[in-house]
């Protein structure tokens, strides 16, 4: 992490590992509108600087991508004392068709509370989590620091539910 130079911030801050090639290299063109952005498959996904520069969140990514294909990773740092409001993400569920999955990698977790319709999940540091985000989420963040995640937005295959399914993420 500290070769990402983490640097001051209010609320939410992202760092993106992987993001839409013509964001990371804006000399390719910008990807032809699409009818269905669901899947991610209406651009080109590519590394970002920052992944490159960490190795071992690279060879985390290069995981997944040796099995599915992964298309947005990002570090999300939740500043101190701040909220995400109850939300859902209709397009991130391992039910719906045609969609991505979004894997959640805790980092710095202390004292964030995590919940999914209601009830709180507790994710540890450096566990893997697939969390059904279609259903109503929220995060509490009272505690003095920072919580710190990488989140893994992958494209669910046969190797992806059975991951799942045998819970050995």
């Amino acid at each position: 992490m500290k070769a990402l130079q983490l640097n001051h911030f209010e609320y939410y801050d992202v760092i993106s590992l992987r993001a839409p090639a013509h964001l990371v290299d804006p000399s390719l063109p910008f990807p032809p509108p699409a009818e269905d952005y669901a899947d991610g498959t209406w651009c080109d996904w590519m590394d970002t600087n920052a992944l490159k520069k960490s190795p071992y969140l690279k060879r985390i990514v290069n995981q997944f991508q040796e099995n599915t294909t992964v298309n947005l990773v990002r570090i999300l740092r939740l500043a101190p004392g701040a909220n995400v409001k109850e939300h859902t993400d209709p397009t991130l569920g391992l039910h719906i068709e045609k969609s991505v999955i979004r894997l959640t990698i805790p980092v710095l977790n202390e004292n964030t509370q995590f919940f999914l319709n209601k009830e709180p999940v507790l994710m540890k540091p450096g566990e893997c989590w697939y969390l059904r985000l279609t259903d109503p989420h929220y995060i509490l963040n009272p505690s003095q620091t920072e919580r710190i995640n990488i989140t893994i937005d992958m494209v669910p295959n046969q190797w992806v539910y059975e991951l799942i399914e045998n819970s050995i993420l």
